[in-house]
């Protein structure tokens, strides 16, 4: 089995406090998905009380999830992450598939969209910065001036993270802290201006209605779980960076469940407000699914727009910061593994970052956004995200087992139930997708399984070389 000593990760430099960790959990999963996934969320359920649930279940799951893997960040805080703790208790080929998709669609896929959003969100003051402004081309073989812009974030992000862990901390920490202020504006105003009259009549005097203690509402949460998963998600970000988080065995864990807790009530009073200031039916047919922006319009007229799209730039600028931060330490951690470019487990001698990683993800992630495919890759993945999840988390009941005298600072709240719990409920959600869903579940397990053979070449290569 492949070493997980820090000898070969002592070229990383430990520049992550506390906070900086918690940013990147809070940073990471604040994107554009809370501003705008609640509209199809509220199509799909039809019902108030059953869009706060989603958002319920989702926050409780998350949370569950993050406090389980505190044990194994704690136990293992080495670059990679979950690529580890997967490589540690199932072998290397599950470390690679989860490496593999994240590579090639979760972590680069995402990096796209956001960056897209950041550019979607800059076309409301700058109107030339458009999906149909067309610099090169036309369709799928064109550039756009929204791509453009899209593409230089990436760009510009990833520069920023090679010049040392520290400088795209200090980006994360101020976006971050900017976006939280600016979504914890949206609840405080939400609550005290927001207040609408008919909105509160017609969501919480029918608050229940199309809803029961059924298998029917149980269905329809399940399934229009998928936006709130992903607006909730990267959260794990922060593990891929063990090597380089001071106090790690403390930090990572407390990072993880307080970073979690923050964004999931902002998440739930995010919802609220929108019950609070919009009727249901104004909340399932917002304008291209801009709830917040409606809501916003509602508060403070037509400036709400403006601030409205202020506040998601800034929110997906950290996003992508975050993303490309992180993703990064995995394919690194890859590559010393010989599962991955050699070249990719290079570090700057003088930043001591993983810049050929930083640069081979910004390539990706570019392309992606220039095929104008990165969304329906995410849609496909899904599936594939909460997979990996249960598997990790059922390797915390593996190595408890198997190596029972290791190094524990931190140990699952609530182990074995809690852990037993989220397996359980997310094996439902992964049921309920391959029914009712099976366009996101089959082409996200056909990605995932194309990695096979990649890694058996891989390995063959290695092996002959």
């Amino acid at each position: 089995m492949a070493t997980t000593g820090t000898e070969v990760e002592t070229g990383l430099v430990k520049g992550l406090g506390a906070m900086d960790a918690t940013t990147l959990v809070v940073g990471s999963m604040i994107g554009s998905g809370i501003f705008i996934v609640a509209a199809d969320i509220g199509r799909q359920v039809n019902s108030p009380s059953l869009l706060l649930m989603t958002w319920i279940v989702t926050a409780l799951l998350t949370l569950t999830a993050a406090l389980s893997y505190g044990e194994l960040a704690a136990m293992m805080p080495h670059a990679g992450g979950q690529y580890i703790y997967l490589r540690e208790s199932f072998g290397p080929l599950s470390g690679f598939l989860y490496g593999w998709t994240l590579f090639l669609v979760i972590q680069t896929g995402t990096i796209a969209a956001v960056a897209v959003a950041f550019a979607k969100f800059l076309g409301v003051f700058v109107p030339q910065i458009s999906a149909a402004n067309y610099l090169l081309g036309s369709g799928r073989i064109g550039l756009t001036t929204q791509q453009l812009v899209a593409i230089l974030v990436i760009v510009v992000l990833s520069a920023i993270n090679a010049r040392g862990i520290r400088t795209g901390a200090i980006v994360q920490n101020v976006f971050t802290v900017a976006k939280t202020a600016a979504l914890l504006g949206l609840v405080v105003f939400g609550f005290v201006l927001g207040r609408n009259t008919q909105a509160i009549t017609d969501n919480f005097t029918g608050f229940w209605r199309n809803s029961g203690w059924d298998f029917h509402s149980v269905r329809l949460v399940g399934v229009a779980m998928v936006g709130a998963l992903f607006s909730a998600d990267a959260w794990n970000n922060v593990t891929f960076t063990g090597a380089e988080v001071r106090n790690p065995r403390r930090n990572i864990p407390l990072a993880l469940g307080l970073g979690v807790a923050i964004v999931s009530v902002l998440y739930i009073a995010a919802n609220v407000v929108y019950l609070n200031v919009l009727p249901f039916a104004a909340i399932q047919n917002a304008a291209e699914d801009r709830v917040a922006t409606a809501a916003a319009a509602v508060m403070f007229g037509p400036m709400g727009v403006q601030l409205m799209a202020a506040a998601i730039m800034i929110s997906t600028f950290g996003c992508a910061n975050g993303l490309i931060l992180a993703g990064a330490r995995v394919y690194y951690a890859m590559a010393l593994d010989r599962l991955f470019f050699h070249k990719v487990a290079a570090l700057s001698p003088r930043t001591h970052a993983p810049v050929f990683s930083l640069a081979i993800q910004c390539i990706w992630a570019t392309l992606l956004t220039l095929s104008g495919t990165y969304s329906d890759l995410l849609d496909y993945v899904i599936f594939a995200v909460l997979l990996f999840y249960i598997l990790t988390i059922a390797g915390i009941f593996k190595l408890r087992r198997t190596r029972p005298d290791a190094e524990r600072p931190y140990r699952a709240i609530g182990y074995p139930v809690l852990p037993a719990l989220y397996m359980a409920a997310a094996g439902l959600i992964e049921i309920l997708l391959l029914i009712y869903k099976p366009k996101y579940t089959w082409p996200g397990l056909i990605i995932v399984l194309l990695g096979v053979p990649v890694y058996f070449l891989w390995r063959n290569k290695e092996v002959s070389a």
